[in-house]
């Protein structure tokens, strides 16, 4: 069986790099991508990893549904494949038996003879059709098995292009995944080790830094409101309080900014609530809390505030107005009048995500 076509190969796989594999180009500039070294850089480098890492790893599972139907085609070439064989078999076993039947019965007792001698009967004229009618069906015999063989060869060469255009196709995403991965993890080591430094609290083990994986953030919107489990949130700096991973982890910038102009963090009197905690609130304080279960503070996207900022028009207060939504918080417009709570602020991650 020959081997396959060197160009054919090179086709496929070039043909399945266009289509796949973004991934040569794509791990050159994660590799020539500069780590960034502040919160806010190093925020926004995380997300675009997780979402690189993200594309890269549909890639993966749509190539690996190619390859599944591309399995599918191969195995249809190699029964085909089987099939002509077969039949190349039946082709041959005719041809086969005639020249063996030649071989026992000659002609004539004479061979030739009687031609020559112009005394051949009528027992020789038919021995001589049916001689005639042996090699013709063997001519086409021959060469329909030449046809059939040169379709079993190309069958048999597009099969195998086959099969090695979808392992290296395969092989090639499956290392970009994982380049991704490496990247995102590294990010994210960093990430934590940055939120340690400014102060948030992670225990001996690192469980806490878990929930301040931003890879991790959208998963919390699989849990009803006010139960997200305690290793799904990141904690704030100000002791006792948690959030979702992305809206901490934008909090924590914002409160440097802040320490930046006022010399001091921020003050939270709340932050992520439980559905228990929230139904607390609701019955001791009527119409100033969400009915449990529809708080975004029970999302892990809220926030209460005190330091200057519960007062409206302090200076603290329009500080935040002004500068909060660079870091992906705001103030609700129902909050400024139904009912009024200048404390309370919330973070929208599509208003974050428009300022990467």
């Amino acid at each position: 069986m020959p081997a396959p076509r060197s160009a054919g190969l090179i086709a496929v796989v070039m043909a399945m790099a266009s289509l796949f594999l973004p991934g040569v180009e794509a791990q050159a500039q994660v590799q020539e991508r500069q780590d960034p070294s502040n919160l806010t850089e190093l925020r926004k480098e995380a997300e675009r990893s997780a979402k690189e890492l993200e594309d890269a790893t549909k890639a993966l599972e749509q190539r690996r549904a190619s390859i599944a139907a591309s399995e599918k085609e191969l195995k249809t070439k190699l029964t085909s494949l089987q099939e002509m064989e077969q039949r190349l078999a039946v082709m041959r076993q005719p041809v086969s038996q005639m020249v063996e039947l030649l071989y026992e019965q000659p002609l004539v007792a004479g061979g030739i003879f009687p031609f020559l001698t112009g005394e051949a009967d009528g027992h020789t004229l038919r021995a001589l059709s049916d001689a005639t009618q042996i090699v013709t069906t063997r001519q086409k015999a021959v060469e329909r098995t030449s046809v059939l063989t040169k379709e079993a060869e190309r069958l048999a060469g597009e099969a195998q292009e086959l099969r090695a255009g979808n392992l290296l196709a395969e092989a090639q995403l499956a290392a970009e995944v994982d380049t991704l991965r490496q990247r995102s993890d590294k990010i994210v080591k960093s990430l934590t080790a940055a939120l340690v430094k400014l102060g948030i609290k992670v225990d001996k083990v690192g469980r806490a830094a878990l929930g301040c994986n931003p890879l991790r953030a959208a998963t919390a919107d699989q849990y009803p409101n006010g139960l997200i489990p305690q290793g799904m949130l990141c904690p704030l700096q100000q002791k006792g309080f948690s959030l979702r991973a992305d809206a901490t982890i934008a909090f924590v910038s914002l409160n440097e900014a802040y320490r930046q102009r006022f010399g001091k963090p921020m003050c939270v009197t709340d932050a992520y609530r439980s559905l228990a905690e929230q139904q607390s609130i609701y019955y001791r304080r009527p119409g100033f809390a969400a009915v449990p279960g529809r708080s975004n503070h029970g999302l892990g996207l809220a926030v209460d505030l005190c330091g200057g900022v519960e007062r409206s028009g302090s200076t603290e207060f329009v500080w935040m107005e002004k500068n909060s939504k660079r870091y992906g918080w705001f103030h609700p417009s129902w909050a400024y009048s139904n009912p009024f709570e200048p404390w309370h602020w919330e973070y929208d991650p599509t208003i974050d995500k428009q300022l990467l």
